[in-house]
């Protein structure tokens, strides 16, 4: 396996969106001082399994975690596998490390986590082609506005990267609660058929949320808040 050369022809997205919100309170600030810099994806090199947990169990990464309760929700449930969190904000940032920390004792800590403070796809073209078993998108910023789109992360370059990381065999989860940003997704994901196998059978599967896949508290208020439908999709690499 190869690490994807930046001067591949891929086109990728500018990171955009705001890196930092309200200060930190001092318990979250603490963990972005003391724990940050010790799950930390490393400055430079391929990004892999062994380099990152010195064995080379199944590797999983998400873009754009949020506050980390998918991430940690996973990384609790699969010890064994190793999970890549990439977050430009950082007070997501501070928020997920409190799950890698153990929720103040509610339950051990996380040793099968790796943050990055910054763009996914920087970290995505360090990683080996063919070295991830799973790739989450939830709830990316939908960027509504025609003249936005190419900043959407479900756009081709982004799913180019996307499917040289991935095994064959290996899934790509993506979950929305805006309906301009399905619609533009489905329409990219139409043109990546020759990459990624949808996995349905009917309706229920898109409208659904599948076992294993926790609600997070973006999810809950949109849809308790907001009264948004929310949409989760499973693809198959081939």
């Amino acid at each position: 396996m190869t690490a994807h050369k930046s001067g591949d022809p891929i086109t990728l997205n500018r990171l955009y969106g705001r890196a930092k919100g309200k200060p930190l309170r001092q318990g979250q600030q603490g963990l972005v001082d003391t724990l940050l810099p010790r799950i930390a994806m490393p400055g430079e090199g391929p990004i892999t399994s062994e380099a990152l947990f010195g064995d080379a169990r199944q590797l999983h990464f998400e873009i754009g975690f949020g506050g980390g309760e998918h991430m940690a929700f996973r990384a609790d449930m699969l010890p064994d596998h190793g999970f890549i969190g990439a977050e430009p904000f950082l007070n997501g940032v501070a928020q997920a490390l409190t799950h890698v920390a153990g929720d103040n004792g509610t339950h051990p800590p996380l040793g099968n986590v790796r943050i990055h403070h910054g763009d996914a796809l920087e970290v995505l073209q360090r990683i080996p082609d063919g070295a991830l078993s799973f790739v989450y998108l939830l709830h990316p910023d939908p960027w509504p506005k025609a003249r936005h789109a190419k900043r959407r992360m479900m756009n081709d370059g982004p799913l180019d990267l996307i499917a040289a990381k991935l095994r064959p065999g290996g899934e790509f989860r993506f979950g929305t609660d805006h309906d301009v940003y399905v619609r533009h997704a489905l329409m990219v994901m139409r043109r990546h058929k020759h990459q990624f196998e949808w996995l349905i059978n009917d309706a229920r599967d898109f409208q659904v949320r599948p076992g294993g896949w926790p609600e997070t508290r973006y999810e809950h208020k949109a849809r308790t808040v907001y009264g948004h439908e929310v949409w989760y999709f499973k693809f198959r690499r081939r």
